[in-house]
């Protein structure tokens, strides 16, 4: 996943304004209590960041990857 897809499925999924606030003010419990933004920052890749997000937000699974998106492939190891 891409960064510019992370931020097209957060506003698809959360809404453009809950999105953005979301990214700027929820902390990331599962990643040192980082912003969206700060992990995205510190090199975090956008993948692992939207599951995290997604965990915490309690969205169910079929509904992460909205309506018309594929689950990305899992990075390399």
């Amino acid at each position: 996943m891409r960064e510019r897809e992370f931020w097209t499925l957060l506003e698809e999924v959360f809404g453009r304004v809950y999105g953005r606030s979301l990214a700027e003010d929820q902390r990331l419990a599962a990643l040192d209590s980082m912003t969206v933004y700060e992990a995205l920052e510190a090199g975090v890749e956008p993948r692992v960041v939207w599951n995290v997000l997604c965990d915490q937000m309690e969205v169910p699974d079929p509904q992460r990857w909205g309506k018309d998106h594929n689950a990305p492939p899992l990075p390399a190891a």
